[in-house]
């Protein structure tokens, strides 16, 4: 449950996804919210000749704070949710049915310990950047829901001192720099700074009509407004990163989310620069500390290939995967690619790893499929 859009997954016994829906966050009550996911639930059931009384189980994931009986929304400010009993509101539209609730964050990161980046790992930390930013982290092989068991919530942390307000209240969150929103916001700025700019053609100085995809669309057609504003989102991403790593040393760091930096994952081959460069800053800053990491960029989550959890976790099939390391660089690629297209990929991912780092990696290994 997002604050743009509500998306539903049906999941096999073996956690594979089946069956796919999405419709739009209503803004108007938990209750109307609930009822309209189960409309929902119903007609994806029904497009696969199956009912309710098939479902084992059902899993909601919000982006916000639970309680520690898992039964109500404390806050979700992009949700508007406050002390919300999320987890009873749906039993009442799903009777009969064992109901989940959980930070979104949460089940994003136990998805990808069950199926995805963080299998074999046993500290793992995920950001997912969307609507706002959430943080899962998994410590000794288990989610850790915080000291209290209310969840994590990295998206509060503080990157700039006294800086741009944030949904939560309070100013200078990592979210209010490295969420869409701080795409939205910046580049509506920048349009109006530079009326000649790309951003002020394309929408007719309409701040209304910016959107973090234009932003990053406008960037890599070279517009100078647009540049400016993707590369300061960039270095604020990165710093939230390295801070991240350098507090709790996690085995691989994992970038995820509904907010497709490049405008969405189907075109992330030809569109591989950028992408390496989300990455190749955090490396860099991490490098100047002496440090060592594994990032895993995970560009479909959340997007056309999302992550459901119900109840179990479950990491979204045919998703690109690029995996970078100081020391040693590591490429898994999912997407059933041919062989050539997979070397073609390697040897320019090889030539733009160099290109940064020259003297500074040392091996390459190249994995398709498993790890």
């Amino acid at each position: 449950i997002g604050g743009t859009n509500v998306k539903i997954g049906l999941l096999d016994e073996t956690l594979e996804l089946t069956a796919e829906a999405s419709i739009p966050f209503p803004h108007t009550t938990a209750v109307d919210m609930a009822k309209k996911i189960r409309a929902a639930v119903l007609a994806l059931l029904e497009e696969r000749n199956a009912s309710l009384s098939g479902v084992e189980s059902l899993g909601a994931v919000v982006p916000g704070s639970i309680d520690a009986s898992g039964e109500t929304v404390l806050d979700a400010h992009n949700l508007d949710f406050h002390d919300v009993p999320l987890r009873r509101l749906l039993q009442e539209q799903f009777s009969g049915i064992p109901v989940y609730i959980a930070n979104d964050a949460n089940g994003a990161a136990l998805a990808e310990l069950y199926k995805g980046a963080f299998v074999g790992c046993k500290t793992g930390v995920l950001l997912t950047l969307g609507t706002g930013l959430g943080g899962g982290i998994i410590l000794n092989g288990k989610m850790f829901n915080g000291g209290m068991n209310h969840g994590v919530e990295l998206g509060h942390a503080y990157l700039v001192d006294g800086g741009e307000p944030c949904t939560c209240g309070n100013h200078g969150c990592m979210e209010a720099y490295c969420a869409a929103s701080a795409l939205t916001r910046e580049g509506r700025r920048a349009m109006q700074a530079h009326p000649e700019s790309m951003l002020a053609e394309k929408t007719g100085s309409d701040p209304a009509k910016i959107t973090p995809k234009l932003v990053t669309d406008c960037a890599k057609a070279g517009d100078p407004a647009a540049t400016a504003v993707f590369d300061d989102y960039i270095e604020h991403l990165s710093s939230a990163c390295a801070s991240i790593y350098n507090i709790l040393d996690p085995e691989v760091l994992a970038l995820g989310g509904g907010l497709q930096i490049l405008g969405g994952i189907a075109d992330a081959l030809q569109l591989l620069e950028p992408e390496l460069g989300v990455l190749l800053l955090v490396l860099r800053r991490l490098e100047e500390q002496g440090r060592d990491l594994l990032v895993a960029l995970l560009p479909g989550l959340g997007g056309e290939e999302s992550v459901f959890v119900a109840g179990l976790g479950f990491a979204g099939k045919g998703r690109q995967q690029i995996f970078l390391g100081l020391g040693t660089c590591v490429f898994r690629l999912f997407h059933g690619h041919t062989l050539l297209s997979a070397l073609w990929f390697l040897a320019d991912s090889i030539c733009i790893l160099l290109d940064f780092f020259s003297d500074k990696c040392h091996s390459f290994r190249f994995f398709h499929g498993g790890r």
